[in-house]
């Protein structure tokens, strides 16, 4: 997947007067094979070949959208299932070449059919016909049901916990080992795995949510997943809820969490967010539970359906000027609690508070350096408003803070900066910002707003478009690949790159990332 985007070479430039940056050695595309190895392609086969999720979803994952060849096999299985003559005729068995598609005949089938499910709400049930044999071979609930010590004779079922969609996702893969999930009907099929104890339809569940999770839904699938005990989907909802905690915080999935799972957040030693951004989130959570409750609006109410997670947020370490317009004034805080933060911030002598006093430690941002060395010359690093670009991919999961960036090689001197993070030609996050830097050879920070979360095994576009002082430092002997703790990079030139930045040399030295 990696190898089929790596570029095979680049556009000469011509050397001119203000083309000097092009002293550095010049930019060298890593051989496509290096990548092989360590990104190897990603693709989805039968599973009982290889135990992988064979599933697909165009909304969520445009990458990952149904293959011709499954929209094919779906058509003619809807084909055979709502056409009554493809089962009445003779020898139609014959048409079927293997066990799956006669099996696909069978599914939501009356044909033969010895047992009914009556599934969903009384108000609207659907009737779904099915195989006892076929159902019993693939879920041990279903053999207890219908073959155990205890069975009885029973022709209909009735199921009103479950969704008909999800219903019909399980007695799909059950027929078929087809997976079909979608945005909107994949927790309901996980709920309807979990129950009828379909352990890989479950996983696929589990690995779709996964693929499709971001800041704006990571709050809710990590109430789903304490619901359905998914440990491996509760980490990776943590992972990005911690990074990226701005965003999570202020999603309309956080007001509609229950309030064991906004009780766990706010416990969070490494929330990356200012305490008085968690406090205008739980202010809006509140207002969402006093709605679902059938409260008034009222700081009286707000404060009644918080409970315990009201001194979760740390408001004593929130600046005073924060507090000041944010808390001290919401109503929600007794007037005793109010003096009480007021005297925090400016006695000597502090009372006793019920609410937690330190700075969230938040989560241990990393660096990676591409260079061995950098260095300086009295005709460069020149910019003059060109770009600086560099290519990089890593092998798991990350989340990009921002670039180290070098500065000027006389003297301390001020850069206006605009800093982008692309993926695939769309941009993930920018920043217009400007910085000072002292004149040596340290690099200095230029931090995105929010972190970007960043995908293994798709390679990244960081660019800096830097104005200010003509001349900066430059590192030289760069490598191809890094090894940061856990994370390894792979970096390859960018044809974005109009000012001689490459693997071996150039800007945009360091990437500042969470993990």
């Amino acid at each position: 997947m990696i190898a089929a985007i790596a570029k095979s070479s680049f556009p000469a430039r011509l050397k001119d007067d203000d083309d000097i940056n092009q002293e550095v050695p010049q930019n060298y595309v890593v051989p496509v094979n290096s990548f092989s190895t360590s990104f190897p392609s990603i693709s989805r086969h039968h599973p009982h070949e290889t135990g992988e999720p064979n599933y697909c979803d165009s909304s969520v994952c445009p990458s990952q959208s149904m293959s011709d060849t499954a929209e094919r096999q779906n058509s003619e299985n809807s084909t055979l299932v709502s056409n009554p003559t493809a089962v009445d005729e003779h020898n139609w068995q014959g048409g079927q070449t293997s066990l799956r598609e006669r099996n696909a005949v069978m599914f939501n089938n009356t044909l033969m059919s010895d047992v009914t499910f009556i599934v969903g709400t009384t108000s609207s049930p659907r009737s779904i016909p099915a195989h006892k044999y076929v159902l019993a071979t693939g879920s041990s609930v279903f053999f207890a049901m219908f073959y155990g010590g205890l069975a009885e004779d029973v022709r209909e079922v009735t199921i009103p916990d479950v969704e008909p969609v999800a219903f019909l996702n399980l007695l799909r893969y059950l027929y078929t080992d087809e997976i079909q999930v979608e945005a909107d009907n994949v927790l309901a099929t996980l709920y309807a795995a979990k129950k009828y104890m379909v352990s890989h339809l479950a996983q696929a569940c589990v690995h779709f949510l996964e693929t499709s999770l971001s800041a704006r839904n990571a709050c809710i699938l990590l109430s789903q997943g304490r619901l359905f005990e998914e440990q491996r989907l509760m980490q990776r909802c943590w992972e990005v809820i911690d990074a990226q905690a701005e965003e999570a915080l202020h999603s309309e999935g956080f007001a509609e969490v229950d309030h064991k799972t906004l009780e766990s957040i706010l416990s969070r030693e490494t929330l990356n967010a200012q305490e008085a951004s968690i406090f205008t989130a739980v202010m809006k959570w509140s207002e969402a539970e006093c709605c679902r409750q059938g409260l008034q609006m009222t700081a009286e109410n707000k404060r009644h359906v918080l409970g315990p997670c009201l001194h979760l947020v740390r408001m004593p370490a929130m600046m005073l000027e924060e507090f000041a317009n944010g808390p001290a004034q919401s109503g929600i805080l007794t007037l005793q609690e109010t003096t009480d933060i007021f005297l925090h911030f400016t006695a000597q002598i502090k009372p006793e508070l019920s609410f937690d006093c330190r700075q969230r430690k938040g989560l241990a941002q990393y660096r990676v350096h591409r260079f061995q060395s950098s260095a300086y010359r009295s005709n460069q690093w020149r910019y003059r408003g060109r770009c600086d670009s560099i290519q990089f991919a890593v092998d798991k999961r990350i989340f990009i803070a921002g670039f180290g960036l070098y500065g000027s090689s006389n003297g301390s001197a001020e850069y206006h900066i605009k800093i982008e993070l692309k993926k695939n030609g769309f941009v993930q996050g920018q920043k217009i910002t400007k910085f000072k830097s002292d004149g040596s050879s340290n690099t200095f920070p230029v931090l995105f707003d929010i972190p970007v979360q960043i995908d293994p095994d798709v390679f990244y576009t960081a660019s800096a478009i830097l104005e200010g002082s003509e001349l900066s430092y430059f590192g030289q002997e760069g490598l191809a690949e890094v090894q940061c703790g856990k994370v390894t990079f792979q970096f390859q030139c960018s044809s974005d790159s109009t000012n001689g930045t490459g693997v071996q040399g150039g800007q945009i030295p360091e990437l500042l990332f969470f993990c």
